[in-house]
């Protein structure tokens, strides 16, 4: 019989040998958060909701009310729909429940801008489905089922053309990982791939194309464009301007910022500047230049620098594809469409926040880097959130779930010490800059939540949300350079 000191040291040993094994299975980790998650849902359904929620139920009363070859041309509601189809099949098979809980949500007409209590609970209970889906993707190929995971990836993009911004990693991985074992074996397994993948699109699209849906036909083109290149997240994003209303907290923050700042400077030394037709300081957007200074960023000029942050991850799978990498390389992947993408919207970071999210209990280091990039993303959203009764809601729930990370990540790798039998926590913020930094979240908040309206008033109304955003750029800046740093000397 072993010494209990011995067997706690195997016991110990056996849970790092399993924590850092690539094909233990991802969903059954992640089926305890999912199901805190939905209890806090529940508790939210009260607070502030979007126009998404219109934009939703028009769906899916259209979807219940009009035949499938009136889907994508009915202008009843300025909210068309305008997501690939199989978004669609689910807002009909959503319908049928809508319909059973209020008829009138499933109204086309007598339910435009239905605000009922019916609308708003039902529509919060199908809300967290894309995400989970998303998980199941890249769980597939950290495993190694590649076909399943092209399967998937291939519904995910009927679904939300959001997830194209993996394409390339995604085809470049599969070519190398699945396609391989010389050249008959690699093509026959490419035919494979490319069957399942064709025919989910033809699933998708072929009924539409047997009505003689010229536009579902332009989009299934859009979509293959949007595959092939990453351009943007949104087919209709190309009519909007580079930011949102609310500025993402993404590289482009920092170019506007200089653009304004370089005006500034050159107005003062005597230099006519002439001002900008559009303002981003009035959190305006449109396809109008905002810039007084700097070249217009354009559509392909967000292509370019997408396709160029992204190079380094191609190039590694396609040297080494590994499956226990994929996570990685598909998150960075979304983090350069987040950071350097067009018209990026702020809610578009849970794409890489949800899969690290994987990785971080793997070593202290993505703990780490994980703790900082949560705070930052979950910080960035607080904006959406702006009625007064929901700020200490927000700010609780921020709150705990810093602690709840830190009580995780510290019992996770906390160290034993034989010589002593004590267990000594192993610290997740170390450096000052970090530190420094995450103090600095405080600054931001007290000064837009309490000094600037006490200050200044009604004065400068845009800053306390432009400061909230120039801050956030620099914590995801950061964890873009940690993860590309991680990229690139990964062997």
């Amino acid at each position: 019989m072993k010494p209990p000191k011995q067997k706690k040291a195997r016991q110990l040993e056996e849970k790092q040998t399993q924590l850092h094994n690539p094909h233990r299975p991802i969903i059954k980790d992640l089926l305890w958060f999912s199901f805190v998650t939905t209890f806090f849902k529940i508790l939210l359904i009260p607070a502030y909701h979007s126009t998404d929620f219109e934009v939703h139920r028009n769906w899916l009363a259209l979807t219940h009310t009009l035949p499938l070859s009136q889907w994508y041309t009915d202008e009843t509601s300025p909210w068309t729909l305008d997501y690939p189809p199989f978004f669609a099949y689910f807002e009909q098979f959503l319908s049928f429940f809508a319909s059973l809980v209020d008829p009138t949500i499933t109204d086309l007409y007598d339910g435009l801008n239905y605000k009922a209590l019916s609308v708003i609970i039902f529509q919060r209970l199908i809300q967290w489905v894309s995400l989970r889906d998303f998980v199941g993707f890249i769980g597939a190929l950290q495993r190694g089922n590649d076909l399943i995971g092209g399967f998937v990836f291939a519904i995910l993009l009927c679904f939300k053309h959001l997830f194209a911004v993996a394409g390339p990693v995604y085809f470049v991985y599969l070519l190398r990982h699945y396609c391989r074992g010389g050249i008959l074996r690699g093509f026959s397994k490419l035919v494979t791939m490319g069957v399942v993948v064709v025919g989910v699109f033809v699933a998708a699209y072929g009924p539409f194309a047997y009505h003689g849906q010229v536009i579902c036909l332009f989009l299934l083109a859009c979509h293959i464009i949007i595959l092939a290149v990453t351009l943007i997240p949104e087919i209709v994003a190309i009519l909007s301007g580079l930011c949102h209303a609310y500025w993402a907290p993404n590289f482009w923050v920092f170019y506007i910022l200089s653009d304004k700042l370089l005006a500034f400077v050159l107005a003062k030394f005597g230099f006519h500047i002439q001002a900008p037709t559009a303002s981003f300081t009035g959190g305006l957007v449109g396809d109008s230049s905002p810039f007084a200074i700097l070249p217009t960023i354009t559509p392909s000029v967000t292509f370019a620098v997408v396709l160029l942050a992204i190079s380094p991850c191609l190039v590694k799978a396609w040297r080494n594809p590994q499956p226990k990498m994929i996570i990685r390389w598909v998150a960075y992947a979304y983090s350069c469409g987040f950071l350097f993408g067009w018209h990026v919207h702020e809610k578009a970071s849970l794409h890489f926040v949800v899969p690290l999210a994987v990785v971080a209990v793997e070593s202290i280091e993505d703990a780490r880097h994980y703790f900082i990039l949560s705070i930052v993303s979950s910080y960035s959203l607080f904006p959406l959130l702006y009625e007064a009764q929901e700020y200490p809601i927000k700010v609780v729930l921020l709150l705990l779930h810093i602690a709840l990370m830190w009580y995780g990540f510290s019992s996770q790798f906390s160290e034993r010490v034989e010589s002593d039998k004590r267990r000594t926590s192993v610290s997740i913020v170390t450096g000052w800059m970090e530190k420094s930094y995450l103090f600095g979240f405080v600054v931001v908040e007290i000064w837009g939540q309490f000094l600037h309206p006490f200050l200044l008033g009604d004065k400068l109304p845009f800053l306390p949300l432009m400061m909230m955003s120039f801050y956030c750029a620099l914590g995801m800046m950061y964890s873009w350079i940690w993860q590309l740093r991680c990229i690139v000397r990964s062997h």
